[in-house]
């Protein structure tokens, strides 16, 4: 440090004494012959004329025919003078450069404990932190080791050492590297943590979590509806059936059923409002729109033999009962093949959603978690605006 300031004191002497032998060789260019500021006829007299412009400066130079040869004498001397202090500055940077390489050739012996003509990563670490008087951590000191070696063979030669204090700078810049990182992490989880919660409240909004045992038990409940709206086409297959358990347990069920005023419309309406409960499962609420979906779909097979009898009635042509009889045994059995898939599909916690065309209505009814999102974005404002137009 004690070079260093006493280079930077002599090259600050040095400027300020070129500094004012330029202003004063620029003071005299600039002056007037001795004497002529005693009478106007010799200023009369004096007519300058331009003999030289400096090197140093754009400035033209003026002075009679007598001083020329002068100011040609101290152009040169300024220049002699300004090339004498670009050699000593020169000196003095070699002086310094020198200086810290023996500086550097120094530290690099010390650094080198065994002497092997280079600075392991071992070495480097224990060599700092002798130095700075701190403990360094094993990724930081690779930092390092990576930034200053230029070879790539995991050790500093004696060309590739830059100094202490470089290594001192290089920490601090991975100091301050790190300490970023470590805020961006902290933002980053906060941020993950944020979106925890949100997802936790959406799934609190919308059950889609895995079915229970009981929700899987429940989910088969509302395919009661259909089946007792279908036993009008099992009527002959049902029939002699009365010592069949499942016949008799069928047939309280569907007395049960008849016997509630519009029972029909009341299993309709509340399967419809309870699968827009979002508490509840979805393969409960799935289930339940399935069923009401099944059970439109039984409407079809009863229009058509309507039709049937209406088209062919007027023209006195009867419709055979075998033909009704298997038309109506073929819907019923289908309808217990479709309930039965899903009942069995329900009870394992499986979707039934391969039926054909009814699963893709079914699913498309499903509300999701866009849907969810969809809606607690939407503006009230626009809805009331809506209502207005």
């Amino acid at each position: 440090q004690s070079f260093i300031q006493h280079h930077n004191m002599h090259s600050f002497v040095k400027t300020v004494a070129l500094s004012a032998l330029f202003l004063s060789a620029g003071c005299e260019a600039f002056a007037p012959p001795s004497g002529m500021g005693l009478s106007n006829s010799h200023k009369m007299a004096f007519t300058p004329r331009p003999i030289a412009r400096s090197s140093f400066s754009g400035t033209m130079l003026y002075a009679g025919p007598e001083e020329g040869a002068a100011k040609d004498e101290e152009i040169e001397r300024l220049k002699t003078m300004a090339a004498k202090l670009r050699a000593d500055a020169a000196a003095l940077e070699a002086e310094k450069a020198n200086e810290l390489a023996k500086v550097a050739e120094q530290a690099f012996r010390k650094f080198d404990t065994n002497q092997d003509g280079e600075i392991s990563l071992a070495e480097l670490k224990q060599g700092l932190e002798k130095t700075l008087k701190t403990e360094l951590s094993e990724k930081r000191v690779e930092a390092l080791m990576e930034a200053f070696d230029t070879s790539g063979d995991g050790a500093l030669q004696l060309d590739e050492f830059v100094g202490v204090d470089k290594f001192r700078n290089q920490l601090e810049a991975l100091a301050r590297e790190e300490k970023q990182l470590a805020i961006e992490a902290q933002l980053e989880a906060k941020k993950e943590a944020e979106e925890a919660i949100l997802a936790e409240a959406r799934l609190s909004l919308l059950n889609d979590n895995e079915p229970s045992n009981s929700d899987k038990l429940v989910s088969v409940l509302p395919y009661l509806f259909p089946l007792m709206d279908g036993l009008q086409f099992g009527r002959f297959l049902l029939e002699g059936g009365q010592d069949n358990p499942f016949v008799i347990i069928v047939a309280l069920l569907f007395t049960l059923y008849k016997s509630i005023p519009f029972g029909g419309f009341i299993a309709f309406f509340a399967l419809n409002f309870l699968s827009s409960n979002y508490s509840i499962n979805r393969l409960v609420r799935f289930n339940m729109q399935q069923a009401i979906f099944l059970d439109i779909a039984l409407f079809f097979p009863g229009l058509i033999f309507s039709l049937f009898t209406l088209v062919l009635g007027p023209l006195g042509v009867n419709v055979p009962a075998a033909v009704t009889e298997v038309g109506t045994d073929a819907v019923f059995v289908s309808l217990l093949a479709v309930l039965g898939y899903c009942s069995v599909s329900s009870l394992l916690g499986f979707e039934p959603d391969k039926i054909p065309l009814v699963s893709k209505a079914t699913s498309d009814r499903m509300p999701t978690m866009d849907t969810i999102d969809n809606f607690m974005r939407r503006d009230p404002e626009d809805d009331n605006n809506n209502k207005r137009d």
